[in-house]
């Protein structure tokens, strides 16, 4: 009786222990971008350009969720515990909407709905969001692209693709993420300066590559 009492107890703290073991193992911590919030914008006496912007688009393995990381050019990886806690093309999506409407150049900047209720459709992509784990040292990569086209001719008025690089200090995954916030700020001013301005249907359509 003695000895079935005690195997049943050890039985019992093996299975506590594990449980604490696969608790910890298992909890995913989660990330998001974190960028400046652009400032109040100036008044637009003159601004009738009225803007809609379409959700960016990205590769697939960027919308899987997990933190992407690469030991090869051609070899992807995803952090298993890592996560996304907002999916960063909605996230790219909404900087873009702040930062337009902040510049004061249009007089509405809004999420494109389907309707064409806009004079102009900004759409984009996120090309890249990723740690860099080879060729030394430990980097992040952000490349964004975006193009202005005209609602009632399909004109594209403007277009831009930027990429920036950001060096990580301290490799765990905390001080990644926040590089790629920095990264990104710096991507998004890039691609919006100077800021996209309508121009006329007449006019040839201007293609910006930096």
């Amino acid at each position: 009786m003695k000895n079935n009492l005690a195997m049943t107890v050890v039985a019992l703290l093996t299975i506590v222990i594990l449980a604490g073991c696969v608790g910890k193992v298992g909890r995913a911590n989660y990330y998001t971008l974190n960028l400046p919030a652009p400032p109040d914008p100036p008044v637009a006496e003159n601004a009738h350009t009225t803007l809609a912007i379409r959700e960016f688009t990205a590769p697939a393995y960027l919308r899987r969720g997990a933190i992407v990381y690469k030991t090869s050019p051609e070899l992807v990886g995803f952090y298993a515990y890592h996560r996304w806690a907002i999916d960063p093309c909605e996230f790219v999506t909404e900087s873009i909407i702040d930062r337009l409407g902040a510049t004061g150049t249009f007089s509405r900047v809004k999420h494109y709905d389907g309707q064409p209720d806009a004079d102009y459709l900004v759409s984009g992509r996120l090309e890249k969001l990723e740690e860099i784990d080879y060729e030394g040292g430990v980097r992040v990569e952000v490349a964004v692209s975006a193009q202005m086209t005209k609602f009632d001719t399909g004109t594209i008025v403007w277009s831009k693709a930027v990429s920036e690089v950001g060096v990580v200090n301290q490799h765990d995954v905390p001080a990644v993420v926040s590089e790629m916030s920095h990264t990104m700020e710096l991507a998004i001013e890039k691609l919006l300066t100077p800021v996209p301005v309508a121009l006329p249907v007449a006019s040839t359509a201007a293609t910006n590559r930096n």
